[in-house]
């Protein structure tokens, strides 16, 4: 019921379409949104065609937004083609543009787009000397006697049928002659009333826009339109066609022509004609063009009218711009040879305004020369770097004022440079600035005074830059990357490049470098003073870990044959910072500051376990375990001095390299037994399992860096070797324990209570006994204090009646003869085993 009701308006609107009636586009969609089958099954029963019908809602489809002019990509698909040509003209010109060096004609963008209708505003008042023609419709509103509204057309006999009265001619005549005569003529025949006549709907008129227009042919425009009317309409013109003479033809008969520059450049709209029905509006070619660039306002190529002057060129670019240089003007011309050349003209002097410009011209208006004088700069980490007038006189303190408000937060304030520039030879030299004493005290001796020129380096201080990725709320807007553009080694790059390329056998290059713990190491220009304190100075100063007793300079010399040599000076640098050394700083002189040996160098143990005072001792170069131990109170009365594990970071990086060597060489075991496939009873997968599980214990292994001592000798026995510490040494001192631990390949590893006169094989037995792969011949047992002891078995009887110790551990190894004699695997495993018992005897603590 629902679906017939929605078919019923749109079967009763199917016959509509032969009779040419409107039908909405919310109808059409209706009848879209139903199933092809029923589509057809409508149309055949009304006897329409359906293709007719679906096109005929489309032509009657309109847009809800009626625009002058739309933007090109807003074109319909009825109109694709139009668009396509339009792009490829927009390629053309662009073509063209890059041809005369990127200028592009003038004025043609005013009419780009394209038109989808004209609709000038109609409520505008209509000029007194507007024409009156058939379809225009008079307003006539009368009172008086008698009221009345009376809306009268004009018929194409051009006359208006007035009420009561016969028709009245007014085609041809002006709105205000046709105004008069109606009035006269109410006024004549209807007695007390009077008239009002405007006039309503204005018909609309056929002109043609032809010659170089973007989409020539003739268009239906307002009765109102004038040349640009039309010109808009019909999209512009082409940029091969003139702006400069818009020809208005009217019965073949030239009426009048339209300059566009005078509306474009002047705003006058004064020829701009107003048309009538069957007039042409002809646009010819382009004129003579020339073009302009540079230092104007608008540069592009202007089409010339009659014979211009450069001055009238300068007019139409808008004239010069504040940095132009009127003095030299290029124009670049072809002469009678064809061939370019290049002609000048002064635009300070009439005669160079009044310079004739011919076809094909090219004017360049240069810049005016930078800053070259009566200027100091400053660059760096200053609050306001650039370009400030120079007067004599002028000081650093006239400069910066403030080292707070003048200078960024990551300012040095200490030190400054100022790059002076030679008039006479154009060299470059460097004086270094106690920037803090200048500013504090104006005026006093290293307030320098200021050159023309001058150049003063402000750079930032290492110790108030953030480095990258960290936070720089304090340091203002800046970020780490403009900080450190503003180091001593971005500043001094280009001076030093400088300095470099003016040195000469006779000024040789005036820079130095200097090593070693300064703030700022480097290469720099060469004090002024030439005096090794003020080079440290440069360098940011002395850190705290510099030697004061002795620095090296290393000098480059020529001896009497002309041979570079390097010589070797040893300075005393309290001396010479103090300017009691008589030495002078050379050309390319290498300072090196040295540091004090072993400067804050700091090595430390750290004690564990049953000692009295347990913590973190630093020692003295050479000094031993054993006085240490006394300095920590010795050990306490439940120390088992036999399990001491003294670990050392350096046997700690080895074990753990060889475990990476253990593991490697494990993978390509453990490849090798796969790759042989299974044999009999699955041997060969038994055995990669083994290996995978040996595998799994060294990945999982931690190196532990363990050295074997006798703790106990070496805390009573004066002959006992001293043990020397070094760094990182750590020793962990157990409680007396009370267990004998069982390891490796038996069927229960675990540990058992220590029981006198116990042996190797009891303690194994109560572990269960080995397993298969067991290797019974290679059990030892590793002692409390980490060395290693096989046991010794009975002459009659074989067995092992070692008796164990508490503390003792009974390793039963891996038969590796089983497993194809990897003598590899067997080494591995005492690695994992030896780790195992450190670790475990750390953690039993």
């Amino acid at each position: 019921m629902k679906l017939k009701n929605l078919l019923l308006p749109l079967a009763i609107l199917l016959p509509a379409v032969t009779s040419a009636q409107a039908i909405s586009q919310s109808q059409i969609e209706q009848f879209q949104s139903l199933p092809r089958a029923q589509q057809e099954a409508l149309a055949s029963q009304y006897g329409i065609d359906l293709e007719d019908f679906q096109s005929s809602g489309q032509r009657n489809q309109r847009p809800r937004d009626v625009q002058v002019v739309e933007p090109a990509e807003s074109i319909s698909d009825e109109e694709r083609g139009q668009a396509r040509g339009e792009k490829e003209e927009e390629e053309k010109e662009r073509r063209a543009a890059d041809k005369n060096g990127g200028l592009k004609p003038f004025g043609y963008e005013l009419f780009r787009g394209s038109p989808t209708t004209f609709a000038p505003v109609t409520e505008i008042p209509i000029p007194s000397e507007y024409t009156l023609g058939p379809g225009d419709v008079l307003r006539i509103q009368l009172w008086g006697k008698e009221n009345q509204n009376l809306e009268l057309p004009i018929g194409r006999d051009g006359t208006i049928s007035f009420p009561q009265s016969g028709p009245m001619s007014v085609a041809g005549l002006s709105f205000d002659e046709a105004r008069q005569q109606i009035r006269n003529q109410v006024s004549e025949q209807y007695i007390g009333v009077q008239a009002s006549v405007s006039l309503g709907e204005l018909r609309s008129m056929r002109v043609f826009v032809l010659g170089e227009a973007r989409n020539p042919g003739s268009y239906s425009v307002s009765s109102l339109s004038t040349i640009t009317n039309a010109l808009y309409v019909s999209g512009g013109i082409k940029q091969t066609g003139s702006l400069r003479n818009l020809q208005h033809k009217r019965d073949g008969k030239l009426v009048g022509t339209l300059d566009l520059y005078d509306l474009l450049l002047k705003g006058d709209s004064s020829n701009d004609n107003r048309l009538q029905p069957g007039d042409v509006i002809f646009i010819p070619s382009v004129g003579r063009r020339a073009g302009i660039e540079g230092e104007v306002y608008r540069p592009a190529l202007y089409e010339l009218e009659n014979e211009n002057t450069l001055e009238d060129l300068v007019s139409m670019a808008g004239g010069l711009t504040p940095q132009a240089y009127p003095q030299r003007i290029n124009i670049e011309r072809t002469n009678e040879d064809f061939l370019r050349i290049i002609a000048e003209a002064d635009y300070t002097a009439a005669k160079g305004k009044s310079a004739r410009i011919q076809a094909g011209d090219r004017v360049t208006i240069p810049s005016i020369s930078d800053i070259t004088g009566q200027y100091v700069e400053i660059a760096g980490a200053a609050t306001r770097p650039g370009r400030f007038a120079w007067m004599p006189g002028m000081r650093v303190s006239s400069l910066i004022r403030n080292l707070d408000a003048d200078l960024t937060p990551f300012a040095d304030k200490r030190y400054a440079a100022i790059v002076r520039t030679d008039k006479q030879s154009d060299t470059i030299s460097v004086l270094n600035l106690r920037l803090r004493k200048a500013i504090q005290n104006p005026g006093g001796e290293f307030d320098f005074l200021l050159k023309e020129k001058d150049k003063l380096l402000i750079f930032s201080d290492a110790g108030k830059v953030e480095r990258k990725n960290e936070p720089t709320e304090q340091l203002g807007d800046m970020d780490g990357e403009q900080q450190w553009e503003f180091t001593r080694e971005a500043l001094f790059e280009p001076v030093l490049r400088r300095l470099k390329s003016q040195a000469t056998p006779s000024a040789p290059q005036r820079t130095i470098q200097i090593s070693g713990p300064v703030r700022y190491p480097g290469e720099y220009p060469m004090p002024a003073s030439r005096q090794l304190a003020d080079a440290v100075f440069v360098a940011g100063g002395l850190k705290d870990s510099a030697s004061l007793f002795n620095a090296e300079i290393a000098r480059y010399t020529t001896d009497e044959n002309g041979i570079g040599r390097t010589k070797i000076l040893n300075v005393n640098l309290a001396d010479a910072l103090a300017g009691n050394a008589n030495l002078a700083l050379q050309s390319r002189d290498r300072i090196l500051i040295k540091s004090i040996p072993e400067f804050a160098k700091t090595s430390t143990i750290q004690l564990q376990g049953e000692v009295r005072y347990p913590g973190v001792y630093t020692f003295r170069d050479g000094e031993t375990l054993k006085e240490v131990i006394e300095r920590a109170g010795g050990l306490t009365d439940n120390a088992f001095p036999r399990g001491a594990v003294f670990t050392r970071e350096k046997l700690r990086r080895l074990e753990a390299q060889r475990l990476r060597e253990a593991e490697e060489r494990l993978q390509g075991d453990l490849l090798g037994v796969q790759l042989e496939g299974d044999g009999l009873a699955g041997e060969s997968a038994d055995r990669a399992q083994q290996v995978e599980d040996l595998l799994e214990d060294v990945q999982s292994s931690r190196p532990v860096g363990r050295m074997v001592v006798n703790l106990e000798a070496v805390v009573n026995n004066e002959d006992y070797q001293a043990i020397r510490l070094q760094d990182g040494d750590t020793l962990t001192v157990p409680t007396i324990p009370q267990s004998v631990t069982v390891f490796g390949e038996v069927q229960f590893p675990t540990s058992h209570l220590h029981q006198a006169g116990l042996t190797v094989d009891d303690y194994l037995e109560r572990s269960g006994g080995p397993t298969r792969q067991a290797d019974e011949s290679r059990v030892y047992i590793v002692k409390a204090d980490g060395s290693v002891m096989l046991p010794e078995r009975s002459r009659w009887f074989g067995s092992r009646s070692q008796q164990m110790e508490p503390g003792d551990t009974i390793i039963m190894p891996i038969d590796v003869d089983r497993l194809n004699q990897l003598e590899l695997w067997s080494n591995v495993s005492q690695i994992v085993y030896q780790m195992a018992l450190g670790a475990a005897a750390v953690g039993n603590l």
